[in-house]
């Protein structure tokens, strides 16, 4: 068995497959474990780049955070967002968040302890069979964004491919913004409606607990558009725009910006207020309705509300594009998966 894709949907299928006793491997294109859920060091420091919190409701996802929250990685971190609209700054009080201290790609590391992954690994094709790049194996699981895995299906794998376009896939950009000394009012993210190039920000600092002065903002998928072939030359337009948001007196001292081609799927339907922000996951980086485009197995009824495709050509498919764009969401779909591919192979 192979899983491509070593993000929490990928990952969390191979760990379903190996507790089945199904031999399994991980291929990873990056140089490390975390998909959307990034993280990136700066003079040592993590700031989350893609997904910005996860929320919990499922009791088996639940029970995975709980002994994250044990060791130390996860955190509660806010149970209220600000919202800014013409009106002005609201309270947004909802769902616990969490947060980890070394960055959301440390709990994706984590979850892949003792499982076969090979990094800095370039997929380039899938053919009947399957075959990897050539190599046969009894099933292929393609963890990633639709538009990511349909450049890999050859074009005979008709029903993995049709379910590769059953979500349009949202563009943002990520900014990290380093600043000498916090000089904002306290608030621990904020949603910005109807702004031209903000969606979301959030404090860094409050959320990793440290009170570092560094926020992190992500983009509208208009305005990260315009940018994706350079986005480094986003940087300042997006400090000027928080500045202005959060009165802030001075612009700040580093910005960082980092591309998300594919950073969220777009609603197939009507959701809830949160899966709208490009963040990702729970705030970006990842899902309820399924079109028929993407194939469901019954096993999805038991997944937490996430689905996943798998057909006859031996094709799995997992992610937040099988549900409302949440890091719950991504974890459900690839255990969903990788419980029907276990099935399957026994």
């Amino acid at each position: 068995m192979l899983v491509v894709g070593a993000g929490i949907a990928g990952v969390s299928c191979a760990r379903e497959l190996a507790a089945a006793g199904v031999p399994v491997r991980i291929r990873e294109r990056a140089r490390v474990p975390g998909g959307r859920m990034a993280s990136r060091r700066f003079d040592g420091r993590p700031a989350d780049l893609g997904a910005a919190y996860f929320t919990v409701s499922d009791p088996d996802f639940a029970a995975v955070v709980r002994r994250w929250a044990a060791a130390g990685l996860a955190r509660e971190w806010t149970d209220t967002f600000v919202a800014y609209d013409a009106t002005g700054r609201t309270e947004r009080p909802g769902p616990v968040r969490w947060a980890a201290p070394g960055g959301l790609r440390s709990l994706v590391t984590q979850l892949a302890g003792g499982l076969d992954v090979t990094t800095d690994r370039l997929v380039t094709m899938v053919e009947p069979g399957p075959l990897v790049d050539s190599e046969p194996v009894e099933a292929v699981v393609l963890a990633m964004p639709g538009p990511q895995a349909a450049r890999l299906l050859d074009t005979p794998l008709a029903a993995a491919v049709r379910a590769t376009r059953a979500r349009r896939w949202a563009p943002s950009l990520a900014a990290v913004l380093r600043y000498p000394r916090r000089s904002w009012v306290d608030f621990a993210g904020a949603f910005v409606n109807d702004h031209p190039v903000l969606a979301t920000v959030c404090d860094d600092g409050d959320r990793r607990g440290d009170r570092a002065p560094v926020l992190v903002a992500h983009t509208t998928a208009e305005f990260a558009g315009r940018y994706l072939p350079q986005p480094s030359l986003a940087g300042p337009e997006i400090d000027r725009a928080v500045r202005d948001l959060l009165a802030l007196p001075d612009p700040a001292a580093e910005v960082f910006v980092h591309r998300w081609t594919y950073a969220r799927p777009e609603p197939a339907a009507a959701a809830d207020p949160e899966a709208a922000d490009p963040a990702a996951a729970d705030a970006a980086v990842t899902d309820a309705a399924v079109t028929d485009a993407a194939v469901t197995d019954p096993g999805a009824a038991d997944s937490g509300g996430a689905g996943y495709h798998l057909d006859d050509d031996g094709i799995g498919l997992a992610g937040d594009a099988f549900g409302t764009p949440k890091v719950q969401t991504a974890w459900c779909s690839g255990r969903a998966l990788g419980r029907a591919l276990a099935a399957r192979l026994r």
